[in-house]
């Protein structure tokens, strides 16, 4: 396995709320999503990965799938108490990084948009976990669909309303899962997408 370098960057964050109920299965997703996009970029050597101290068991999973992939990770993580994307996209692009790697943490998440045009101007595709990061111009998402996860939060909670008790109730997982692509953002990148990928996606943005 390569070792994956680390650069340290700060970021801001508000102050974070633990769910009960509803479980995301962060390492799952994030492996999974790192090979998808291995798949999408086989040529690539070097990867960045942007990340925050929240996103510690996510980084986890891509080092873990990245023992079978050999490739060399620029780990890039924004801490407290202020953040800055722009020098996280210069520390990319001065370690030759071919793609990124976005984690999903809520700074990460809220940045969206200009994550995706800083991608852009430095012509780094980008693979997340929500598809709203590829509506916002990201390259390509994989994870749960929101709408599921929204309504297994609603039963959750119906049946505490109605006088369950949350210690006795299962940890529910999300059910769908959706891979999007934008095929606008891939043709600004000079990239072909495999088809092999395009005739899984549940959504290709034209």
């Amino acid at each position: 396995m390569t070792r994956p370098n680390s650069v340290t960057l700060p970021v801001s964050r508000g102050r974070g709320q633990t769910s009960r109920g509803v479980l995301f299965l962060h390492r799952e997703l994030t492996s999974k999503r790192f090979e998808l996009f291995k798949e999408m970029l086989p040529r690539v050597k070097r990867v960045a990965v942007l990340s925050d101290p929240l996103a510690a068991e996510q980084l986890r999973a891509v080092e873990a799938a990245n023992r079978s992939m050999g490739l060399k990770l620029q780990v890039i993580e924004l801490r407290n108490p202020s953040y800055d994307f722009e020098s996280a996209f210069r520390v990319a692009v001065r370690s030759q990084a071919e793609a990124l790697l976005v984690l999903t943490t809520p700074v990460i998440f809220r940045e969206r948009s200009k994550i995706a045009q800083l991608a852009l101007n430095n012509r780094l595709p980008t693979s997340f976990a929500h598809r709203e990061h590829v509506d916002a111009g990201g390259l390509m998402s994989y994870g749960p669909n929101f709408d599921d996860m929204w309504r297994l939060a609603a039963v959750y909670v119906a049946k505490i309303l109605k006088g369950a008790k949350p210690a006795d109730l299962p940890v529910e997982q999300p059910t769908k899962f959706e891979l999007v692509i934008n095929l606008k953002t891939a043709k600004a990148l000079g990239l072909t997408i495999p088809q092999s990928l395009l005739g899984r996606a549940d959504q290709v943005i034209q």
